[in-house]
């Protein structure tokens, strides 16, 4: 039969004079009933110990209660009988923007398992216009897009109707000393990158001045450009938004295939970072989409107004 092993970032903690406890991957220090099963049995079951001397131990005869404790590790999430594989496996990532942000991006996802590919904007709209699934990309796709400045104005107009097609999208960009990092949108309701201006503009008193700076009416950007170092924070975050949407999809619309600290929510859906690259420090802020709203009625003639308006348009 397979055999479990504990959970990558789960222990079994021997106290000395006491019985053993759990300590989960998030920290967590658990008391175990053993029941009539020993520590000793236990730990070599599950972490595959050494016996005394150096050799390899012999497999546990898997009585009925060490079985009973094998599975109530295993419902916990605290012991896998499969080995856990990389979290974007099967996912393709399409990468474009300025290298020295896409380049340590590429890295990141390429070693959590994605299939990484460089893009370019053409390729991005045909996606965008892609209006059957014989025409989408293969698999299940990701877009991320990089920018060492501003965003140009009506840039990304076109990818923001990629969740649409339901292909991951997920972008950054620099404002001076700022990178910010706007949430993953990989379904319709998404917050896309007009949802994040539209919400920024109502969110400042300097909403013409900032209006304006995206629209380029600015003086010459004087950097700082990422470094080394601040280019792979930026990279790992967005790998970890990477990764959230790909377990969100893997567990299905209830989450309950999801770690559980993931099943409360989304976050990556729902969280706008900025990055100080002076000092490498980020803060988040929550982010929602912007519902669409009807255009307002067109005033009536003059000519057509009831009463004596109508009266008075008369000859």
């Amino acid at each position: 039969m397979t055999r479990s092993r504990l959970a990558p970032g789960t222990g079994i903690v021997t106290v000395p004079g006491a019985a053993p406890v759990l300590r989960t991957s998030g920290g967590e220090f658990l008391r175990i009933d053993t029941g009539g099963v020993t520590g000793e049995a236990l730990v070599r079951r599950l972490a595959g110990e050494e016996a005394p001397g150096g050799q390899p131990s012999a497999e546990e005869p898997l009585t009925a209660e060490l079985a009973r404790l094998v599975e109530a590790f295993e419902a916990g999430g605290h012991a896998v009988s499969v080995p856990p594989r990389a979290p974007l496996v099967g996912r393709t990532v399409h990468i474009l923007g300025d290298p020295v942000l896409t380049g340590p991006v590429a890295r990141c996802a390429g070693a959590e398992g994605a299939e990484v590919r460089r893009i370019t904007p053409d390729q991005v709209a045909e996606f965008a216009r892609a209006t059957s699934d014989h025409h989408r990309p293969e698999g299940r796709v990701a877009v991320v897009w990089c920018l060492d400045s501003p965003v140009p104005e009506g840039l990304w107009d076109t990818a923001d109707r990629l969740p649409d097609r339901r292909i991951a999208w997920l972008r950054c960009h620099r404002e001076g000393s700022h990178s910010w990092i706007e949430p993953l949108a990989a379904a319709p309701g998404d917050v896309t990158s007009r949802h994040v201006r539209l919400r920024r503009l109502a969110a400042t008193p300097a909403h013409r001045e900032l209006a304006a700076y995206w629209a380029g009416h600015r003086t010459p950007d004087t950097g700082p450009h990422p470094t080394e170092a601040s280019a792979a924070l930026i990279a790992a975050l967005l790998t970890a938004d990477l990764i959230a949407w790909a377990e969100a999809e893997t567990a299905g619309p209830d989450g309950a295939g999801l770690p559980t600290g993931l099943r409360t929510g989304l976050p990556a859906r729902r969280r706008l970072r900025r990055i100080d690259l002076r000092d490498l420090t980020f803060t988040e802020h929550p982010v929602l989409p912007v519902p669409d709203v009807a255009p307002l009625p067109a005033p009536a003639p003059v000519g057509t107004r009831a009463g004596a308006g109508a009266a008075e348009a008369r000859p």
